[in-house]
C-alpha cells in the first residue's frame, strides 16, 4: 500500500492512516478518511475499492455464540463463528471453500473443496464480524479453525495472520492467534520460520493405522513425522506448548488403551491436549463417546501428568460446533486422492 501511494505521487505515510481508518475505525468509506486531502480522497472513490464479504445468513444460538454464512465474490459461501465467554471473543475463520483432507469425522471435510480464500477474504471475516457485533462483543482471539486446512493455503494465510498481529491492523497478541492444522508436515516447518503464533494440531489417534483412517493426511505425513516438526516448533517458543485436539469417537478411539497410548506418543513434546465431544451431522456413521467415558479417558491422561481439558461445545443448535461448518461448495476437488502440493 506504501507503494501504491508513492507511485502516486503520494507520501508512503498515506498507507498508515488508510490502515488506521479501516482496522481502527472501520471505515472502508474513503470519503470519510478525513485526514486525507479532498483530492486523494476522490482519487481513490474513483480508482479503489474496499469491500468485505457479504453476510447472507446469520443465526444466533441459545448460548451467544452467532454463526454468519458469508457470500465470496465467486458465489461461493464461508462460515464464520463468534464464540462469546465471560473475558473474551473468540472468532472461528475459515481459510478455504470446503476442504481438499477428507477427514472422516468433519461434515466440513464432506463438501469437498473449491479454492483457496484470498488474504481480503481471510482478514474480511474479522472486519464484518466486529462490524456486526458493534462495541458490545469484543472479538479477543482469533483461530483458524474453520472451513478448510489452513496451511494448504500457506501465503495467504500468513498474510492475514500479519495483518491480525500487526499494530496498524488488528494488534492481537500472537498467543490471541491460533492455527490448526491436520498435520501439513512442510508448511510446519516452514511456518516456524516466517509466523509465530499459537499452534493446534488435530490429532484425534495415538497411531498410524487408526489416524490413516480418520485423517487420511496421515498416509503421506506419518505421526512420526507430525511429532518431530512439533517438537521442532516448540523451541520456536520454549514457554508456550502446542495443543494437541482428539475428538472422543465411541468405540473408535477412546478406550484405556488409546489413552495409555497418547500418553507415550507425547510423552516428550510440551503441550496440553484438547478433548472435543463429537458433534454429530447428517449421515455421520460415528457417535460421540459418552460423557463418563471422556471424563475416565481424561483422568487417565491427567494422572500421567498431562495437561488436558474438555471443549465445552458452543453453537451446536445452529450447527456452529467444532466439525460442522459446511458452507455453499461448488465441489472442484477429487479429495480423496489429492493433498496440494507440498
Amino acid at each position: 500500500m506504501s507503494a501504491f501511494f508513492v507511485e502516486h505521487g503520494e507520501p508512503a505515510f498515506r498507507a498508515t492512516q488508510v490502515m488506521k481508518w479501516i482496522y481502527h475505525e472501520g471505515s472502508t468509506d474513503f470519503s470519510q478518511m478525513t485526514n486525507l486531502s479532498k483530492k486523494l480522497r476522490l482519487f481513490l472513490q474513483e480508482n479503489c475499492s474496499l469491500e468485505a464479504p457479504e453476510i447472507v445468513a446469520e443465526e444466533l444460538a441459545a448460548d451467544g455464540t452467532y454463526k454468519w454464512a458469508l457470500k465470496m465474490h465467486c458465489g461461493n459461501r464461508v462460515e464464520t463463528v463468534f464464540i462469546p465467554e465471560e473475558k473474551r471473543g473468540t472468532l472461528c475463520i475459515s481459510s478455504q471453500v470446503g476442504c481438499a483432507l477428507a477427514c472422516t469425522f468433519c461434515s466440513t471435510a464432506q463438501q469437498g473443496f473449491n479454492r483457496n480464500l484470498t488474504v481480503a477474504e481471510i482478514i474480511g471475516q474479522i472486519y464484518v464480524a466486529q462490524q456486526r457485533l458493534g462495541t458490545t462483543k469484543k472479538i479477543t482471539n482469533v483461530v483458524l479453525m474453520g472451513m478448510g486446512e489452513p496451511l494448504l493455503n500457506f501465503n495467504n494465510v500468513v498474510t492475514a495472520i500479519n495483518l491480525m498481529l500487526d499494530d496498524l491492523g488488528y494488534g492481537l497478541s500472537k498467543r490471541r492467534v491460533t492455527l490448526s492444522t491436520s498435520g501439513v508436515v512442510p508448511a510446519m516447518y516452514r511456518l516456524g520460520g516466517v509466523c509465530d503464533v499459537s499452534l493446534a494440531v488435530s490429532l484425534h489417534a495415538a497411531n498410524d493405522e487408526l489416524r490413516n483412517e480418520l485423517v487420511p493426511i496421515n498416509q503421506k505425513y506419518p505421526l512420526k513425522e507430525l511429532l518431530a516438526v512439533c517438537k521442532e516448533n516448540v523451541k520456536i517458543a520454549p514457554r508456550r506448548k502446542i495443543t494437541f485436539e482428539y475428538v472422543m469417537l465411541d468405540g473408535i478411539n477412546d478406550t484405556d488403551l488409546d489413552a495409555r497410548m497418547l500418553i507415550k506418543l507425547l510423552k516428550d513434546i510440551p503441550c496440553k491436549i484438547n478433548l472435543i465431544p463429537f458433534n454429530p451431522f447428517p449421515n455421520s456413521i460415528y457417535k460421540c463417546s459418552s460423557k463418563t467415558r471422556i471424563l475416565k479417558f481424561r483422568d487417565i491422561l491427567h494422572n500421567s501428568g498431562l495437561i488436558v481439558t474438555i471443549r465445552r461445545t458452543r453453537g451446536e443448535d445452529i450447527a456452529a460446533a467444532c466439525g460442522q461448518l459446511v458452507g455453499k461448495v461448488q465441489d472442484k476437488s477429487r479429495r480423496h486422492l489429492k493433498f496440494a502440493n507440498d
